[in-house]
């Protein structure tokens, strides 16, 4: 039997030695994320034994219907995170208003979650997680809300949790992106990716897929429309992109993470704002894709540059592999937002 491994907490406490004035609260602000991770992760596994299926009988600050895992696994996050000494506040995407914490346990760090993504797929027992964002309190800030609306240019790490056939955690600090699977026999998340890359795309194993809900094709835009339209039917003898998509933000960039290629989840007609939430899943999901080495847009420019305006905004998103996110962009120049392709 092997016994050597590198624990996330060995890990993260090596990567504090790279800054000796560190004061070592973001790493117990991550032990306290890893314990709500992995209290979530037992709780998605025994969720139909204990009756965790099902509705819980309300809706979140954005109108889903709030299942009774969406539920516990919020609190889990609220009660470790504010029980760790280390935050500031907090925005939870399950609730309307920012969450402040009391002043004795206030830390400098403020984070941003979604404590269950892809939740309408829990009773079909398809892959979901948890996604967070972690930024610094800024100095000159005169309100928590202040510290909470940060671009993710201020990001200090960001990542998500995947509860699917095994557990895995995926952090993104400045030092690039790591991935920790949890081994259930001891508890314990162990790096099993480290320093991961998204494949470059014509690279041996990247692999040429689109991930978009083609549902809503009739109210797409038109940049939107004749992208995907360019990939189901490539000029030459350029091969089309495969269609994959699960329906759970986690898995489906997830996927492009590993195996390369586009995640889409553009404006609508009816969503012109776009659906997916910046501060909960954009901004965090960009920080990690591009820290692997891809890129992020919302048709202008990145994601990263977005400045939020209220913790519930939502935007368009497009991640993925640098040269088709800059096809998705030149697109935008050439039809302008609000340019429907089924007016």
């Amino acid at each position: 039997m092997d016994t050597e491994c590198v624990t996330v907490t060995s890990f993260v406490l090596e990567q504090k030695k790279k800054y000796p004035g560190a004061s070592g609260e973001l790493t117990i602000l991550l032990n306290a994320l890893l314990t709500a991770i992995k209290a979530c992760a037992a709780a998605v596994r025994k969720a139909g034994i204990a009756k965790l299926y099902g509705l819980a009988g309300s809706s979140n600050t954005t109108g889903d219907d709030q299942k009774k895992l969406d539920v516990l696994a919020n609190e889990l996050f609220i009660n470790m995170l504010k029980s760790s000494y280390t935050v500031y506040a907090m925005a939870s995407e399950e609730n309307e208003n920012l969450i402040e914490v009391e002043v004795p346990k206030q830390g400098k760090y403020v984070i941003c979650f979604d404590p269950l993504d892809g939740s309408s797929n829990i009773d079909c027992l398809v892959t979901i997680g948890s996604i967070f964002g972690i930024w610094k309190k800024p100095e000159n800030a005169k309100t928590p809300l202040e510290c909470i609306l940060q671009s993710g240019e201020n990001v200090r790490c960001a990542g998500y949790a995947v509860y699917g056939s095994a557990c895995m955690l995926v952090l993104a600090t400045k030092d690039g992106v790591n991935g920790f699977t949890l081994d259930p026999s001891i508890g314990e998340f162990i790096l099993t990716a480290p320093n991961m890359q998204m494949p470059q795309l014509g690279a041996k194993g990247s692999q040429r897929i689109y991930s978009i809900n083609e549902g809503y094709a009739r109210n797409w835009d038109k940049a939107t429309t004749e992208y995907v339209h360019a990939k189901k039917f490539p000029e030459g003898k350029d091969k089309p992109f495969a269609n994959r998509y699960v329906g759970s933000m986690v898995a489906d960039v997830h996927r492009t993470l590993l195996y390369g290629g586009v995640f889409m989840y553009p404006a609508t007609k009816e969503a012109k704002d776009g659906k997916i939430r910046l501060l909960y899943e954009s901004i965090p999901m960009s920080y990690v894709v591009e820290k692997a080495g891809g890129a992020s847009s919302n048709g202008q420019h990145s994601i990263l540059k977005i400045q939020p305006e209220k913790i519930h905004q939502r935007s368009p998103i497009f991640l993925g592999y640098k040269e088709e996110i800059e096809k998705i962009e030149k697109l935008y120049e050439k039809y302008p937002n609000g340019t429907w392709a089924y007016d």
